[in-house]
């Protein structure tokens, strides 16, 4: 679908952030004949480095708008039809939700409501446009160690005001898929790194503080269990279900099959730095902290529905992705110095 002959016109919404950015670079050298346009508000997470990386591409374009904005954005949709959206713009961080919840309400909700409504109003209710909705596997809530991992069958159970807010967009997009007639594809993906992500999360985090000398705070006991995906796996899960017309109006899960305890993950970076790159005795920087408010306890994805149709598979090296991770912080230090 994404080869050319259907797709001409893309938006991408958060192209400045974590996956968007790695969505939109991997796509602008893929598909040359298409067009993609970014629209992002700048938000803390977004580093200049990367818009001035995203810039090298010709057939990439950037509007400065927030998506809560709907004059603005409907400016946009007036002015151009877009075979493609692609909608990644989202507040994603669990203890900013906790701290300060209305800002993912305006963001998550309010936001996808914009664009849901921009389709509807400028493109035929939506038709001859797909629009892709990127979730999160957190709706579905927390898992116990015996319990099967999340299908796309499984009920919506939110701990946070981030994931609450990102499963209250997905039900609008089912919806208004419903209602009006919208062609729609939600995916729920576990937990992503690689490159470029914001230093708020664990494993830049992780990284960043045994660099800096500083006390690693670990939530807990350390035990709480993650699916990790590799943001390239990621982009290639979704690409993959591009390439066919078949799939709309339908929910996929994207897993990484990497299950690890967040002790685990930390003590793996500790290792990786004190034995490849010189650092010493990483792991007193270790400090466990209260318990983050609702934590859910286990995230586990069951990704054999995209496995079947698309025959897409997550690389099984996790070891390798994230030393190539690490190698990226340690040379990019100064990544977000503005």
């Amino acid at each position: 679908m994404i080869s050319g002959k259907n797709i001409k016109e893309v938006l991408v919404t958060g192209g400045n952030g974590f996956i968007g950015s790695h969505f939109i670079s991997q796509s602008c050298k893929k598909f040359s004949s298409i067009n993609f346009l970014n629209v992002d508000n700048l938000s803390y997470a977004a580093s200049p480095n990367t818009q001035n990386y995203l810039n090298q591409f010709k057939n990439y374009n950037f509007c400065n708008i927030d998506i809560t904005n709907a004059e603005k954005l409907k400016e946009i949709f007036s002015k151009k039809h877009f075979d493609l959206v692609v909608h990644f713009a989202a507040e994603s961080h669990v203890d900013n939700s906790i701290s300060s919840p209305i800002e993912f309400i305006n963001t998550n909700i309010i936001g996808t409501y914009n664009i849901l409504q921009c389709l509807v109003d400028n493109t035929n209710n939506g038709k001859n446009t797909l629009y892709h909705h990127i979730s999160t596997d957190e709706v579905f809530g927390s898992l116990n160690l015996n319990e099967d991992s999340f299908t796309e069958l499984s009920n919506f159970s939110p701990s946070s005001p981030y994931s609450a807010s990102k499963a209250c967009s997905d039900l609008l997009v089912e919806a208004w898929g419903k209602t009006f007639g919208i062609d729609y594809l939600i995916t729920n993906c576990s937990n992503n790194f690689g490159p470029r992500q914001y230093l708020e999360k664990l494993i830049p985090k992780t990284i960043m503080k045994i660099i800096s000398n500083e006390k690693i705070p670990v939530y807990g006991n350390g035990t709480n269990i993650r699916d990790w995906l590799y943001v390239d796996d990621h982009i290639e899960a979704i690409f993959s279900l591009y390439e066919e017309n078949r799939f709309i109006n339908e929910r996929f899960n994207i897993g990484g099959g990497h299950e690890i305890s967040n002790i685990e993950i930390i003590q793996a970076i500790v290792k990786i730095l004190d034995e490849e790159y010189g650092y010493k005795e990483s792991q007193d920087l270790i400090e466990f902290v209260e318990d983050r408010k609702g934590h859910d306890f286990r995230y586990s994805i069951n990704s054999s529905k995209i496995e079947k149709v698309t025959g897409w598979k997550a690389n099984e090296n996790f070891a390798e992705q994230l030393k190539i991770t690490i190698d990226w912080y340690i040379n990019n230090q100064d990544w977000w110095n503005n």
